[in-house]
């Protein structure tokens, strides 16, 4: 199918189902009995101790399982700056799929500002009715200074998911790619491409899974970054060249590429990169070409210049780099065990769970991660992201590995069982 003919059923199944997401009731209502108990006057005693102990709301409410998908539609993936209203059908999917893969109710919120202070404040001010908050599809650099305030005063799991997402995963999928082609993370020179929010987390990510900074190259639409550079830079852009590029390399994509291992880039809509670039690389190596809808170099055209790996962020081809194999499990995880935050260990946590799941399954050029539909991702990100939280500090309560996946298995088993109920209908 191509993606005219996908585009247009796509329209077809939003307007038939007005969107895809719903509130359903998740208690038995057998009459007007009932109403005593759920609404008034039964209701009042559930408030009186949710007032005397407002950490008791995780108990006797949804709150433990709802996280606010918080958009102003100024980054949407492929799309741009297209405001909270078009942005709103991309954050219903996100919703849907956290519930699918995660078991997570969660909730779009599109905002009419740009203001990056309204954005913070906005959150603060929905934090008693949730229990986390993703954020989605914001541009830079305000992305950054939100994420940087929440970070710090957010007392709940917070996820900036162009950013931790998109780092966290293309960490997964380098780690396997590497040990397919026989590379240490040490030893492999790597070039990323773009330094907005997925790749300034690319670049984190990296560093903290093995990657050297002395080993990697960035460029932007300026070229190279290094030390000393004028043009285009910003206080992220000066991180990188305080911790890559030692030698101050300048020049464009071709001198950046020149023999890298790996090329990750997270750049605009392609395809711009053509095969004579990728044959200044080392043969064999590593292409991660994540821009949607159409990477920066086709796939094809990228091992005919002599790569041997190549993901995308698209599903007809191998090795999808998807951020779903990140979120659903990471804000389970978390919601479980209650967590104050998500931190650098319950990050790593799910990033080394995701590329063990593809490794039981058998590495090939082909296959460096999980499907994005594989249901043991799920449970099994759930499961190390709440031990991590737990030997972390992050985490309120104890939960074991064995009771997180059993946990994240039933609610979305419960799902399952729904949407088999509505379709037989």
């Amino acid at each position: 199918m191509n993606t005219e003919e996908i585009y247009k059923k796509s329209l077809e199944l939003h307007k038939r189902y007005k969107g895809k997401i719903q509130v359903v009731s998740k208690v038995p209502f057998k009459g007007h009995e009932d109403l005593a108990y759920y609404y008034t006057p039964g209701v009042a005693a559930v408030s009186g101790r949710v007032r005397k102990d407002p950490d008791s709301g995780y108990d006797f409410t949804n709150r433990g399982n709802l996280v606010a998908i918080v958009s102003d539609g100024t980054r949407v993936l492929g799309l741009g700056d297209i405001g909270p209203e078009a942005a709103m059908p991309v954050m219903e999917g996100k919703a849907l799929l956290f519930k699918l893969f995660g078991g997570v109710d969660a909730v779009p919120i599109c905002l009419n500002t740009k203001d990056p202070e309204k954005i913070i404040e906005t959150i603060q001010l929905l934090k008693p009715t949730f229990g986390g908050i993703n954020l989605e599809d914001i541009s830079k650099p305000k992305c950054f200074q939100i994420s940087d305030t929440l970070e710090k005063t957010l007392d709940i799991p917070y996820w900036h998911d162009d950013h931790h997402g998109t780092g966290l995963v293309v960490l997964a999928g380098l780690i396997n790619a590497l040990k397919v082609i026989g590379k240490q993370p040490e030893e492999a020179k790597v070039t990323i491409g773009g330094t907005g929010a997925a790749g300034m987390a690319i670049f984190r990510f990296l560093l903290t899974g093995g990657i050297q900074g002395e080993n990697i190259i960035v460029f932007d639409s300026k070229g190279i970054i290094h030390e000393g550079r004028k043009e285009g830079m910003d206080p992220w852009k000066e991180e990188i060249a305080g911790k890559t590029n030692p030698d101050k390399k300048k020049g464009g994509l071709y001198d950046a590429m020149e023999g890298a291992d790996v090329l990750i880039t997270v750049t605009k809509t392609g395809p711009w990169i053509k095969r004579d670039a990728i044959e200044r690389m080392s043969k064999g190596g590593i292409v991660f070409c994540l821009a949607n809808p159409v990477p920066e170099i086709l796939p094809e055209e990228a091992k005919a210049g002599g790569a041997r790996i190549v993901a995308t962020g698209r599903s007809d081809y191998p090795n999808q780099i998807n951020n779903v194999l990140g979120f659903p499990g990471v804000f389970r995880g978390a919601l479980d065990v209650r967590a104050k935050s998500i931190n650098k260990e319950m990050m790593l946590a799910a990033a080394y769970a995701i590329a063990k799941i593809a490794e039981e399954k058998g590495l090939d050029d082909d296959n460096i991660v999980p499907k994005a539909t594989d249901t043991e991702v799920g449970p099994r990100v759930a499961a190390a992201v709440a031990t991590a939280a737990i030997k972390s500090g992050a985490a309120r309560i104890k939960l074991s590995e064995e009771e997180v996946m059993k946990n994240t298995r039933q609610k979305i088993g419960q799902h399952k069982v729904f949407m088999e109920t509505v379709l037989s209908l």
